[in-house]
Order: structure tokens, then sequence, then C-alpha cells
């Protein structure tokens, strides 16, 4: 009779063990997404513009700013530049509001739409309201120390052409004298 209450017992320990609720760990909560990196880049000066009139004086001045993600292309920008041209003892000028900043290493290029001009500046007839304009830099380390700087404009569009593509402008072809530029790269 022991033998087969032992028996018993194994029987009904091993049903218990086979029909009891089976505690399974629950996983760990995940961590959260990593946030979005957002990184900064800004471009800030003023400087003469190496140009072909030799009685005339091409002036550009940037205080541009832009936030990245994990794109190439800003996710804000903002700012202004203005590009001043002397003619004949008269200051012509352009503000844009900026509306990409881009860089890369040494080089920068700044569009914005056109926000305000001088009073008399032949761009009120001859261009659309909030044309966009476009201009690049190459700033290289050195600059500060005489290194040579460059700037490219693109030309303003006019009346009934399409506009310049944002963060888009021409190479940065001619030289900077008579000011300089201080240019931070996102990375």
């Amino acid at each position: 009779m022991l033998k087969n209450t032992l028996r018993a017992a194994a029987v009904l320990a091993l049903v218990a063990a086979v029909a009891a609720p089976v505690a399974v760990a629950a996983p760990a909560p995940a961590d959260p997404p990593p946030a979005p990196r957002t990184t900064h880049s800004s471009l800030k000066g003023d400087a003469r513009m190496g140009y072909a009139v030799a009685d005339e004086e091409v002036r550009v001045s940037v205080n541009a700013h832009a936030e990245f993600g994990p794109a190439s292309l800003p996710t804000r920008s903002w700012g202004t530049f203005r590009i001043s041209h002397e003619i004949d003892g008269t200051v012509h000028w352009g503000e844009f509001a900026v509306d990409c900043l881009t860089t890369g290493g040494p080089t920068a290029t700044v569009t914005g739409r056109l926000i305000r001009t001088s009073p008399g500046h032949i761009w009120r007839t001859t261009l659309e309201p909030h044309t966009r304009m476009g201009v690049s830099f190459y700033v290289p380390a050195d600059a500060k120390q005489g290194g040579e700087a460059r700037i490219g404009l693109s030309g303003a569009t006019e009346k009934g052409e399409p506009l310049l593509t944002k963060c888009m402008a021409p190479a940065a072809d001619a030289p900077v004298g008579d000011g300089g530029y201080s240019l931070r790269d996102r990375f």
C-alpha cells in the first residue's frame, strides 16, 4: 500500500507540475529609441568680393545658421545675407532671408529670398518679389591668417523665369579681400 501511495503521489506531483502555469519572465522593456542627433552650422562675416570692374565694389555680408538631423539637408535654416554693389559712389543693396545653409568642410552654400532693397534699386523693377539668390563660400582653415577665401554668386532670376533651386549656388570662384568669414561646419 505504501508503494501505491508513493506511486500515486509521484503521479499527482507530475500532473501538478505539467498542469501548473509556467511563469515566464516578461521581456525587459525596450530602450527608448535614441533622440535624433541634431547638429548646427553657422557662417558669419563680411567681405569685399573680387570684381572685374575696378571702380565698383561688391560686398557680401552673411549671418546664417542651420540645424541638421541625420540627413545631409538642413531641417531648419535662418538668418540673413546682404549683397551690396557700389556704382559711381552709390551703394545698391539687397537683403535676403536665409532659406538654406549647407556646409561641408571648408565650403558652404547659402540661399535666400529677397526681402528688402535699397531705394531705387533696379532689382525692384526687374525681379519678382521674393526671388531667390545663392552664394557659395570657400573658407579655408587658415583664412584668418591670410588663406585665400573665395565666394560665388548666382544671378537673380528675372521676372517670368523659374526660381533658383533652394540650397544651390555656383562654385566659389571669386577671391575675397578686405574682410572675411568664419564657418562652423556641422561635423
